[in-house]
């Protein structure tokens, strides 16, 4: 008869060997976790710790596979484990989908969310445009006309809602195009464009259980901006240091920080669009990017560019202590920024890379990289910034103070979405296509 010590001993290497297991790469625990959970990273910041990756490929070299997409949209792939979602328009031209691809390249399934599609400004755009995320267990899908809804990773519908039909109609000019930000059981969207209500001065931030679909809190959110200035394509983000945590909203004149809890407003940071010289038409699309002690908050149509210090409280428009510098123009139109070891990299819509000093806001350099519109936002990886222009040209430039161009990359293809990369590769979603790439 086995004595109580062998049967302790026996229990504690059961407990191991199942342990050992989660851990392992073929291991449920491993499958789960989200290695390029939303638009932004694994930590919503543009930036990634994976390493060994190429800098060199075309449309043969280092592309490992290609995935023929049922039509266009701008929208980042996701990855969790070895799946990668992504959303799409229906060859139709109409349906609106959620695609689930394995890591090999072959498509697993594919959900119809909605109908209704609408182009926007010829192929610049359409209502997949909001990027999906996940938490390795779900994935949840926003749509541009509003159209949101949570599937588990076999594409089983949890839950789906309209939320113009919850909040009331969409009067934004190319549809509302902001991807919500997952943190948590939340997923906060924001809402920010006019008129709303019958009142034209307010947006609205909500969060809402990842779980059920349901609404945690709502925030009105009050502006004193007028007509296509209401609008918001911009996403929210999140601040966080080891001191504090709170949810950022860009769009309609101001940035906003936001209580976590429960949408109460921290403080507010105006006069990012001159009241000097105001353009009706001018409205935010690239949304700030944040590093501890820093937030980056870019406007529009060559503005403003301003570096806040988290901490306020209140209006900290004229504030000396908490505005710790202002870039005076050529603000990145489209691409957010990113920051990355005291260096602050803007990419502009002509495919110029400017990189500030972090603490200063003063212009270390402005360089061109590829001389063509550039939609989607740069990324940080392995010591290089990516910047993927609208004609499928990806340029690698090596972070730091000195400009260098490290190689220039062409898939041939039209490219709106920002590279997603996880486990040594790099995915990218053209208008046409879903790429592998790595070595071969």
């Amino acid at each position: 008869m086995p004595t109580n010590f062998t049967r302790t001993i026996f229990a504690l290497l059961c407990l191991l060997t199942l342990l050992a297991l989660a851990f392992l790469p073929d291991g449920s625990a491993a499958e789960s976790t989200s290695v390029w959970p939303g638009w932004r990273g694994p930590k919503g910041d543009g930036k990634t710790s994976e390493t060994n990756l190429p800098t060199e490929w075309d449309q043969e070299k280092n592309i490992l596979w290609k995935l023929p997409l049922p039509g266009p949209a701008g929208a980042t792939p996701v990855v969790a484990g070895d799946r990668i979602f992504l959303t799409s328009v229906g060859e139709n031209g109409d349906d609106l989908l959620l695609l689930c691809a394995d890591t090999s390249g072959k498509l697993l399934w594919t959900r119809k969310v909605g109908g209704g599609n609408e182009a926007v400004r010829g192929d610049e755009g359409n209502y997949a445009s909001p990027s999906p995320s996940t938490d390795g267990e779900h994935v949840f899908t926003f749509m541009a006309n509003g159209l949101l809804a949570c599937y588990d990773m076999d594409g089983n519908e949890i839950w789906k809602k309209n939320l113009q039909e919850e909040y009331g109609a969409f009067d934004i000019q190319f549809g509302l195009s902001s991807t919500p930000l997952l943190d948590g059981d939340k997923l906060y969207v924001q809402m920010i464009h006019g008129p709303w209500n019958e009142d034209p001065h307010m947006g609205l931030v909500v969060a809402i259980d990842k779980r059920t679909g349901k609404e945690i809190w709502r925030h009105e959110r009050k502006t004193d901006a007028i007509d296509e200035c209401k609008h918001s394509y911009t996403s929210p983000v999140l601040y966080e240091d080891d001191e504090q945590r709170f949810l950022l909203t860009h769009g309609a004149d101001y940035c906003i920080a936001h209580r976590l809890e429960d949408g109460g407003e921290i403080w507010r940071c105006g006069n990012l669009h001159p009241k000097g010289n105001y353009n009706k038409t001018l409205r935010f699309v690239a949304s700030p990017a944040c590093a501890p002690g820093l937030i980056v908050v870019p406007t529009a149509k060559k503005g403003k560019v301003i570096g806040i210090r988290p901490g306020g409280s209140g209006d900290i428009t004229d504030s000396e202590e908490f505005v710790a510098w202002t870039l005076p123009r050529n603000t990145p139109d489209v691409p957010s920024p990113v920051i990355h070891e005291g260096m602050v990299y803007l990419c502009r819509e002509n495919g110029n890379l400017m990189a500030l000093d972090a603490e200063t806001g003063k212009l270390v350099y402005e360089e061109r990289t590829t001389r063509e519109r550039h939609r989607s936002s740069p990324v940080y990886a392995d010591g290089n910034i990516y910047l993927t222009a609208r004609n499928g040209v990806v340029t690698v430039v090596r972070a730091g103070k000195d400009f260098e161009v490290i190689a220039r990359n062409d898939v041939g293809e039209p490219i709106t979405a920002s590279p997603v990369f996880a486990n040594g590769r790099i995915y990218l979603r053209t208008l046409k296509s879903l790429y592998a790439i790595g070595p071969q």
